[in-house]
């Protein structure tokens, strides 16, 4: 049986080059990536690579026509995206009509879209649907949600699916990074600096869901039947910064200091939905999760000293 074609944009990323390394031996695997945050090396040799930035005109005029796309290409931070806006908007919305285009052209039978949790913004509650009403504090979740906005679009003519994603965290994510991923910048910091630097209050919540779960639902995405839906991708879990760090070292240093722009204080996803459709019932819970990227991270530093 001929395998299936399917294009992950980000590959060299976190969460992209963690998917490519589930399904290598499944799927026919193009990977596109610019590489100015990801690695090369963390690209399986079974991926046939394209260095490409998806922001530019054309970008994809001569690419080969794939069956699916895993589109997780783009700035993820919400603290980046103030320094430079215009910057935020090619790498996340440009990028995406880009892929829109192609995807159109190509007949692609589905786009996997990476969204946020930063799309809903400060809206206080207990737990948040997808039905919110969404209002975004950063250029970082305007231009997510600007993204969603130009793929509901497509229908009828390409299906998508829009996984809204929460704190993803775990082995592989990029500890030198300390601009996105509250758990490794914390994580990063203790290890490597024994202080944790706390950009706002200690009180805020997050809902933390584990790299292996964040894998699984799209790998999900790809044969199941569902067609043009947004789904949050978190655990329904609320966690303070506080316990957070507690997770990590009851004996850490803290330095509280001013928040960044655009901080959301609590968001918590309602996973209902996402757990119906995908037949999901348990996730990854956080403090084993911290135990196994807190291994990870010992080993990576382990590995540089020896260096």
């Amino acid at each position: 049986m001929k395998k299936k074609i399917i294009l992950i944009t980000g590959v060299a990323g976190f969460i992209g080059s963690s998917i490519a390394k589930k399904i290598k031996n499944k799927y026919k695997l193009f990977g596109i990536d610019n590489l100015s945050t990801g690695k090369k090396t963390n690209i399986p040799k079974e991926v046939t690579f394209y260095k490409l930035d998806l922001s530019k005109k054309n970008c994809l005029k001569n690419f080969p026509r794939v069956d699916y796309i895993m589109h997780l290409a783009g700035q993820s931070s919400a603290d980046k995206s103030f320094n430079n806006p215009i910057l935020d908007l090619q790498k996340n919305t440009q990028s995406t009509l880009n892929i829109i285009e192609y995807a159109k052209k190509k007949r692609v039978k589905k786009i996997i879209y990476a969204s946020s949790m930063s799309v809903y913004g400060n809206i206080i509650k207990k737990k948040l649907s997808e039905n919110e009403n969404v209002n975004p504090v950063s250029f970082y979740g305007v231009s997510k949600l600007s993204s969603e906005k130009y793929l509901s679009l497509l229908n009828p003519n390409v299906n998508y699916t829009i996984l809204r994603m929460f704190n993803v965290y775990g082995p592989g994510q990029n500890l030198k990074d300390l601009n996105q991923g509250m758990v490794s910048i914390y994580l990063s910091q203790y290890l490597y600096k024994k202080q944790i630097l706390v950009k706002g209050s200690v009180e805020r919540i997050r809902d933390f869901i584990y790299i292996d779960d964040v894998v699984n639902i799209w790998i999900k995405s790809i044969n199941n039947s569902i067609k043009n839906e947004i789904f949050n991708v978190g655990t329904g879990i609320g966690y303070s910064v506080k316990n957070l760090i507690k997770l990590i070292s009851n004996t850490a240093n803290i330095k509280v200091i001013n928040p960044t722009q655009g901080d959301q204080f609590k968001i918590v996803s309602n996973n209902k939905k996402l757990k119906k459709y995908f037949k999901l019932i348990n996730f990854v819970n956080l403090k084993l999760g911290v135990e196994k990227f807190k291994i990870y991270a010992i080993r990576q530093l382990k590995k540089q000293n020896l260096h």
